[in-house]
């Protein structure tokens, strides 16, 4: 698609992604309650882009003998409602109104289990390289449809997986302009402590 379409939402989905459904998901507590959006980076093996590892982790394919790394993945059950490839490509795994399982152990605002009310977001990539211009595209172009289709995501800003899980966690890390998003309207909350 190109950079400047409008993305649409239909059935929870966003119509211009590819759509890969994985079973890592569940019903959400309140499926009216999507308020918060995290962000994440992963890339498989660590630091190799292209390929099919990361879809075939969110869809338990992954073959743990092919990379030393993917041993230490087996068993994991783990997905992300999107994600943004290093060209500004989109997949969905999991539609927004269930429960992706992306945040693992966290809390916002005093909230535990970010799973229950967020929509996770990876983008391939590491910590520590930068993000392409077509993802933060594609990133911006995201927020804007989630937001108008999800309203109560307006009312908080991002979060990274660090912000809600800093004891585990270190993605998207300083490699991540906040300031970007921020300068286009979807500013980094303060509002996170992880639960202990």
């Amino acid at each position: 698609m190109a950079m400047n379409e409008q993305l649409t939402i239909e059935d929870h989905k966003i119509k211009e992604a590819a759509h890969l459904g994985s079973p890592n998901c569940s019903e959400r507590p309140d499926p009216e309650d999507v308020s918060l959006i995290v962000i994440h980076c992963i890339s498989l093996p660590p630091g190799q882009f292209g390929g099919e590892a990361i879809s075939q982790l969110f869809l338990n394919q992954l073959d743990c003998q092919a990379h030393p790394y993917f041993a230490t993945l087996e068993g994991l059950k783990v997905s992300a409602h999107l994600l943004i490839r290093r060209d500004g490509r989109l997949i969905q795994y999991v539609p927004f109104n269930k429960r992706a399982w992306h945040a693992g152990v966290s809390c916002y605002h005093g909230r535990a289990r970010c799973n229950d009310f967020s929509i996770g977001i990876e983008l391939e990539g590491t910590e520590e390289s930068a993000y392409t211009e077509a993802q933060y595209r594609m990133l911006i172009a995201v927020l804007k449809t989630v937001h108008r289709h999800y309203p109560k995501t307006a009312d908080h800003g991002l979060v990274g997986h660090s912000d809600i899980a800093p004891s585990r966690k270190s993605d998207p890390g300083p490699s991540f302009d906040w300031s970007r998003l921020a300068k286009a309207g979807f500013p980094r909350s303060d509002h996170f402590l992880e639960a202990e």
